[in-house]
């Protein structure tokens, strides 16, 4: 079976292992981090259902993205995360995943090809889908710090209206249904617009997901213009999680990180049974 080897490893995050890692410890020690390297607990019942978490470059969103992966350590990891980020490029089809492993600086990361299986009506096997876009490929290395040898299964969406959403979360759904799973959302929220800007307009959208309101997202992201990235994958796991309640964690921007004029909004936020 072919491996998808990292395209924005060197660009996004470090493309060697000891930076790699030096580069994720780092991002939980951060001021805007959780403060503490977490390890993963093996017993208990997890509560932790699904996830948003940034994937801008790990210099400016790692740490946001590191209280998403805090919070999954303490609670526990699952048997397969489902990853699903936006289609940046449009390659592939609208939604799609692959059977391809994925090669990261910490190893290769398996694909559950059972759940893959279970997929294919609207969520088909396309491995173009996948292969120049990073949205999905920056969370591998966090979860491979934490958990070693992971299974997951990536979902790709070009498609991200409302419709296109409920169907994907439905059939997410009864793909894993019986299955050990945490859905993660893989999304950053406004791009270059002033601080105060993205503030305001990643609150409204934040709140909608705290109420746990799906469609609310889609509306308040195109009542306010909001340019983020991954709305139809927050609201596809919204949908297909089962969770009843959200938690977030941490809101940063870039301009937290470097002064700037424009800036980019990330969010940290977990869904609970």
């Amino acid at each position: 079976m072919t491996v998808r080897h990292p395209v924005v490893a060197g660009q996004f995050y470090p493309n060697s292992e000891m930076q790699t890692r030096a580069e994720i410890e780092g991002a939980f020690l951060s001021p805007l981090g959780p403060g503490e390297v977490p390890e993963v607990v093996k017993k208990g019942e997890r509560s932790i259902v699904g996830a948003v978490v940034p994937h801008a470059g790990w210099m400016y969103s790692g740490p946001v993205a590191a209280h998403v992966y805090a919070a999954l350590a303490r609670d526990g990891f699952p048997e397969t995360f489902i990853i699903i980020g936006p289609n940046h490029q449009g390659a592939g089809a609208p939604v799609a995943t692959t059977t391809q492993d994925f090669a990261t600086p910490l190893g290769s990361a398996t694909v559950d090809q059972d759940i893959v299986r279970r997929l294919g009506r609207l969520v088909v096997d396309d491995p173009m889908a996948h292969r120049f876009e990073h949205s999905i490929e920056v969370q591998i290395p966090f979860l491979q710090y934490l958990g070693g040898d992971i299974k997951f299964v990536p979902i790709s969406m070009s498609a991200q209206d409302p419709q296109t959403a409920a169907e994907t979360a439905s059939e997410i759904s009864d793909a894993i249904d019986g299955k050990d799973v945490v859905i993660l959302a893989s999304s950053d929220m406004s791009h270059y617009v002033p601080r105060e800007v993205a503030k305001e307009k990643d609150a409204a959208v934040i709140d909608r997901v705290l109420a746990m309101d799906a469609a609310g997202v889609y509306d308040e992201v195109a009542r306010r213009s909001v340019s983020m990235c991954g709305y139809g994958p927050v609201m596809t796991m919204m949908m297909a999680c089962g969770g009843t309640r959200a938690e977030l964690l941490k809101y940063a921007s870039s301009g937290d990180v470097s002064p700037m004029r424009e800036v980019v909004g990330y969010a940290g936020i977990v869904v609970r049974r």
